[in-house]
């Protein structure tokens, strides 16, 4: 590993001009420094980031490639979207999707190690990748990243160059949890029972959930993702002492980065090992806890795309969903509101007529109530959809459809 300055690297990078693949940290982690060099001196480059956040250069020559589409990408006329399960992504970078280049945003060194900080997910296969290729292996090391243990940690020996940098990271604003996500996180909360495994998703109803677990005991974390709420179960004594956290990234505030810094209760392990459907079914009554956009009477859910175009992506719910079912004693949730009040719709619907991210779970649960799906035959899916979970607004059209579908008498 050598350490270099920024004008260095310039004059690195500016020999990558045949539209090189960069594969860099996302979520939270976007090595900002490392991106601005490239977009400096490089005239086009594809550039692979999950859940991308505003921030990200952004010009003609610049083609965005992810699994995962976050705000930076999401929309975007030079974006090309590769469906895939998050646990097979490895799988594509290595096969297909090869990097010329892999930029990391890690903690400063540590003996003859850098921590990948909050974000692990796909990286340290995209640094195999690249050294078996010959591509290059650039890191943005910074004082004010978190070290974390596990696949988070990375050798020098791995590295080309380190450019040292000190600058805050980005952080998840804490924005209160409305009524209808809270009385969804309370519905969930009432069916998780003590010494459960939990997964959880991004968005309100997961913190939900957390928020009611306070009572509990023995609660593990085997999880892609987890933010404050989790060291809010720690904090009140919540979790199983003798079992680690495992996680693949993290964000959340300040105050989360500083408590998973150099703590070793919590291990950051690469996307195949997380997200590997027969790991998580080893977890004691593993809980998954997803969002969708919409549902239809098969019980089949909709959290990816919106009008026909990609949202988001499959992310790792699916490999969650699969493994929580195959846990004993396991269960997997999917969650969301029972009318969007934009567009004054259902989000429970007869039959979804455009993209499908997952089917087949436990539970699906509304503000209005709780639907039991897993056992039941296509026909009870569909009453229990209806009678336990929609809107009451829609009930009417939604019995109507299920008799039109074979479903209903």
């Amino acid at each position: 590993m050598r350490v270099i300055n920024q004008e260095q690297l310039k004059a690195i990078l500016s020999n990558y001009t045949n539209n090189p693949r960069i594969i860099a940290s996302g979520n939270f982690a976007a090595p900002k420094v490392l991106l601005s060099a490239a977009d400096e001196v490089i005239p086009e480059f594809k550039l692979h980031m999950l859940n991308a956040h505003d921030g990200i250069p952004d010009r003609e020559g610049i083609t965005y490639e992810t699994a995962f589409v976050g705000p930076a990408m999401r929309r975007h006329p030079r974006l090309n979207y590769f469906p895939a399960r998050l646990s097979m992504l490895p799988v594509i970078i290595r096969e297909h999707l090869r990097p010329d280049m892999v930029f990391l945003h890690t903690s400063a060194p540590r003996f003859d190690t850098v921590s990948l900080g909050i974000e692990v997910n796909v990286l340290p296969m995209a640094i195999e990748t690249a050294q078996a290729h010959g591509g290059l292996v650039i890191a943005q090391a910074n004082k004010q990243m978190p070290y974390t243990y596990g696949d988070a940690q990375i050798y020098e020996s791995e590295i080309d160059y380190l450019v040292e940098v000190d600058e805050p990271l980005l952080h998840k604003e804490q924005i209160p949890i409305s009524d209808t996500a809270q009385e969804i996180g309370n519905r969930i909360a009432a069916l998780i029972s003590n010494n459960s495994t939990l997964q959880l998703g991004i968005g309100a109803v997961p913190d939900a959930v957390l928020s009611c677990l306070k009572d509990r005991s023995g609660m593990r974390i085997w999880t892609e993702m987890f933010s404050d709420g989790v060291l809010e179960l720690f904090r009140s004594g919540v979790l199983d002492k003798e079992v680690l956290l495992t996680a693949s990234f993290l964000f959340g505030s300040p105050e989360l980065y500083d408590w998973v810094n150099l703590n070793k209760l919590v291990r950051m392990r690469r996307t195949e090992r997380t997200n590997d459907p027969s790991q998580i079914a080893r977890q004691a009554r593993m809980t998954s806890i997803n969002a969708a956009l919409e549902i239809d009477l098969f019980d089949q859910a909709n959290a990816s795309h919106v009008r026909g175009q990609i949202y988001s992506g499959f992310g790792g719910s699916t490999d969650f969903i699969v493994g929580a079912l195959h846990s004993r004693g396991g269960a997997s949730f999917m969650a969301l509101p029972s009318w969007h009040p934009k567009a004054n719709v259902s989000t429970i619907v007869p039959n979804i007529g455009s993209n499908i991210t997952s089917f087949q779970h436990s539970y699906v649960v509304t503000e209005q109530g709780v639907a039991s799906c897993f056992g039941k035959s296509q026909n009870e899916q569909a009453a229990n959809l209806i009678e336990q979970a929609a809107h009451p607004n829609a009930k009417e059209e939604l019995r109507a459809s299920a008799r039109k579908l074979n479903l209903l008498k």
